[in-house]
């Protein structure tokens, strides 16, 4: 009878043993990972690749021990992912709502949500197209179902992307129509496929236009980038930085990078960097807006260097 009464004491201490072990082991391969150096990945809205390459590339080149993995996905892949701890950072078009963050709070991890850009979505046709100029109350009455005479089609990247999410929400849609819809998997290929197709209007993140690769130059210089009118404006403009930032553009959103690391890793350091000085600088270069305006140094001189001395 002794030794069957040891059972639950022996069990209870097996129990204690693995419970500090696996804390251990976590520690430890947490151990090799801090702000600024280490290894990971993160999850990316394809839509805004192309500038968080960007900002990626400056990162590991200031710090030698850093390694950021790239995963470009759909909006709807990238929060599945996050959720089912594929990864723990994610870069969105959007924050958390409360049913995701539900999932995390069952975890007991409070996810850090850092806004460091304001982007937007672009129309874009082929530039054999000489109509230039679009009001989103027509693009919005074609996913209706209505017949618009400039529209042959509309053309996304993916039907889980941020711009299919955003575009449905504003018609007040649940899912992507089928009647003149069509969708591919990347920008890339809405880009490609506009430039050989008269009457498509593709839509897309517009950082795959002001910046595109060395492959994309040529293909960009088929189309046009599309002026709206937004729904009971009267004016129409263009995606610009400028018109982004008055506020005159009228898809215009903001850009987050998620952190459920639950420690200070390399989530938390390149959230910093990229709301931080140099990775504001690279947004404004990069033709998107900063949340925080990059400040400029201007050096006064009490007379002009004579260079003939």
């Amino acid at each position: 009878m002794k030794k069957f009464a040891l059972i639950p004491y022996v069990l209870f201490l097996g129990f204690v043993i693995l419970f500090f072990a696996c804390n251990q082991t976590n520690k430890q391969s947490n151990s090799n990972e801090t702000i600024l150096k280490g290894s990971t990945s993160i999850l990316v809205d394809e839509t805004l690749l192309p500038i968080i390459e960007d900002q990626v590339e400056v990162f590991e080149s200031l710090y030698s021990g850093a390694k950021i993995k790239l995963l470009a996905k759909s909006e709807a892949e990238s929060v599945l992912a996050l959720s089912k701890d594929t990864s723990k950072i994610t870069v969105l078009s959007r924050e958390l709502n409360a049913e995701e963050l539900k999932v995390f709070e069952s975890k007991k991890i409070t996810p850090r949500t850092t806004v460091f850009a304001i982007d937007a979505i672009a129309f874009i046709s082929n530039k054999r197209n000489k109509d230039t100029l679009i009001a989103l109350q027509d693009v919005v009455d074609f996913m209706k179902g209505k017949t618009i005479a400039n529209i042959k089609g509309l053309v996304f990247d993916n039907p889980n992307s941020s711009t299919v999410r955003y575009m449905n929400n504003l018609a007040g849609l649940k899912e992507i129509p089928s009647k003149g819809i069509f969708s591919f998997k990347t920008n890339e290929e809405v880009i490609k496929f506009v430039s050989e197709n008269d009457g498509m209007i593709g839509i897309v993140g517009v950082n795959w236009l002001m910046q595109p690769s060395l492959k994309m130059q040529p293909i960009v210089d088929k189309i046009n980038v599309i002026s709206v009118k937004g729904i009971g404006k009267t004016a129409y403009f263009a995606p610009t930085q400028n018109n982004i930032a008055e506020g005159k553009y009228p898809l215009a959103r903001d850009l987050y990078i998620i952190n459920c690391q639950g420690y200070s890793g390399l989530g938390m350091g390149f959230a910093s960097f990229i709301a931080g000085d140099i990775g504001q600088r690279i947004i404004l270069k990069s033709g998107l807006l900063p949340i925080k305006m990059p400040g400029r140094t201007i050096k006064t001189r009490k007379q002009l260097e004579n260079k003939n001395k």
